[in-house]
């Protein structure tokens, strides 16, 4: 299984997502979703979304809150793990991102944007600020065939 982490970044009212239009084979290709990637030997999920926060963005993490843990699967696709973060504390240069384009949506735009099904079920838990989750994702290519959603 993968494990990786997902970070919402936050600022007036609005989230950096990246519209995923750059990587080759990509499973996101099309999509809007946040920054972050897969753990490296030895790292916790809170080096990981620092590291990937930096690497995709520029921006430095200096602080950061754990919302929720998705459960993914998919034919043809390896089952991940995914720690999923906010954080409105941050500070750095904004930079270009290799894997697609980083755009501030406005929290109300969110719902508009080309988005996994499953994404439509935690997203308004991060935007209500809702207590912690865990949800499991199980799709048939795009389509989203089972879902479980578990807040504490």
């Amino acid at each position: 299984m993968i494990i990786s982490t997902l970070c919402y970044i936050e600022k007036d009212n609005k989230y950096l997502f990246l519209h995923r239009t750059k990587k080759k084979n990509d499973v996101n290709e099309g999509k809007w979703i946040g920054v972050g990637g897969r753990l490296e030997p030895g790292e916790s999920p809170e080096e990981c979304v620092c590291r990937e926060t930096e690497e995709e963005t520029g921006l430095v993490l200096d602080s950061y809150k754990m919302r929720g843990v998705l459960t993914f699967s998919s034919e043809g696709w390896e089952d991940e793990c995914i720690f999923v973060f906010t954080s409105n504390e941050f500070h750095g240069e904004e930079r270009a991102c290799d894997e697609g384009d980083l755009r501030w949506i406005d929290k109300e735009s969110v719902k508009d944007l080309n988005l996994w099904e499953g994404d439509r079920l935690f997203l308004p838990k991060i935007l209500d600020d809702a207590p912690f989750f865990s949800i499991k994702l199980s799709y048939k290519g795009d389509i989203l065939v089972e879902s479980a959603v578990h807040s504490y």
